[in-house]
């Protein structure tokens, strides 16, 4: 697979329009990190909203619904103390078969750097309940896990979770994505990394999976990378391409989609395909400013 087979599936900023932007602008205040879901017509949207490292880093998460897939209606917010987290990172959106809605949120455990998964369940998306939580991917003493993709496919649960070594905490920002599968969406099971840096590329320092497409017999997986650790909050697009979800290779010599701006980050794309054709896109992108707004396009 070539960079040219994705066509219309990459970012290009010039086409967008902004969705969501953080509540106060400036460098450390982001709205991005987006989880979309299509469900009876309407855009269903969870993201998480930032600020800077000292002053609350990733205090919530909302989800909110459009018509438009442009204009959003929040539904719901859930705060970092709602969860006993220090921060919470990237969401996940899920609509089950059973018609039932879950929210999965990255926790980040109080006074480390260490992370967790933990789930929400309700009928309807405005009314998540953090007092139901359960934790589905607890991580352990030597790895923090995050920052999860959830797809339905052939009858099972995938799940690619990005995950930082905890050993030494000048290396934690160091990360892989590693797969797992379920029967339920609530009990998973690991099956090895899928995906890791390549040394002395453009995404040897870490890599996180952002979104992931079956197409016929190969997996196609986008996502984040970094070649530093200076680079952290600041990832380029990728693409990563496989026959199974398991293990997957990166395709080209640099990033695929990227800001101008800042640091170049343009992170965490998701997409949503539309029931009269076309695909939305989502992502979060740097500002001239440093300010990280989410962003959407229409192909």
């Amino acid at each position: 697979m070539s960079v040219a087979d994705l066509g219309e599936l990459l970012p290009a900023p010039d086409r967008s329009a902004v969705a969501i932007t953080p509540p106060v602008a400036g460098e450390g205040h982001w709205a991005g990190a987006p989880s979309a879901v299509l469900a009876d017509g309407t855009i269903y949207l969870a993201y998480r909203l930032r600020r800077p490292i000292g002053e609350g880093r990733g205090y919530a998460v909302s989800v909110a619904r459009s018509a438009d897939g442009t204009t959003f209606e929040t539904l719901r917010t859930i705060r970092r103390e709602d969860m006993d987290a220090e921060s919470l990172e990237r969401p996940t959106l899920v609509h089950t078969p059973e018609g039932r809605w879950r929210l999965y949120l990255s926790c980040a455990t109080i006074g480390t750097k260490h992370w967790r998964v933990e789930v929400l369940e309700a009928d309807d998306p405005a009314d998540f309940d953090p007092a139901g939580r359960r934790t589905v991917l607890a991580g352990d003493a030597s790895t923090g896990v995050k920052d999860t993709v959830i797809v339905r496919h052939g009858g099972v649960w995938h799940l690619w979770a990005s995950c930082h070594p905890l050993a030494d905490p000048e290396q934690a920002d160091q990360m892989v994505t590693d797969y797992a599968t379920s029967t339920d969406g609530l009990v998973w099971t690991w099956r090895g990394t899928a995906l890791r840096g390549r040394p002395g590329e453009w995404d040897g320092r870490g890599v996180r999976i952002s979104a992931v497409r079956f197409e016929g017999d190969r997996v196609v997986a986008f996502y984040d990378g970094r070649a530093s650790a200076a680079e952290n909050y600041e990832e380029k697009t990728g693409v990563a391409v496989g026959r199974d979800p398991a293990e997957l290779t990166a395709i080209g010599t640099a990033p695929l989609a990227a800001s101008p701006h800042r640091g170049g980050g343009l992170r965490y794309l998701d997409l949503v395909d539309l029931p009269g054709g076309g695909t939305r896109l989502y992502y979060e992108y740097t500002r001239a400013d440093g300010t990280h707004e989410l962003r959407t396009e229409l192909r």
